[in-house]
């Protein structure tokens, strides 16, 4: 599964994460340096179990079955509001 931002949502790199913004309803949402870790990785075309790899090597100390429900956590997330479609 590849997903792709929404056309009219936008995101931007903070110093600690990134904000997507709704450009449609201009809701916006904050993620953390895990969370964006997680979107770029997806949204480069990774595979949800590639971007738990990526998420669990950047934190050693999370377990691989973790990191698998965390990446799938963030997809629903964003997936409820339609931050994200699939590609």
């Amino acid at each position: 599964m590849t997903i792709a931002l929404r056309p009219d949502v936008c995101a931007t790199d903070t110093h600690d994460g990134m904000v997507l913004l709704d450009e449609a309803t201009g809701r916006y949402w904050q993620l953390n340096s895990t969370g964006a870790l997680v979107l770029r990785a997806l949204l480069d075309g990774a595979t949800p179990q590639e971007a738990a790899y990526r998420l669990a090597e950047r934190h050693p100390h999370l377990a691989a079955e973790q990191a698998g429900q965390d990446v799938r956590a963030l997809l629903a997330a964003l997936s409820g509001p339609r931050l994200v479609v699939p590609a």
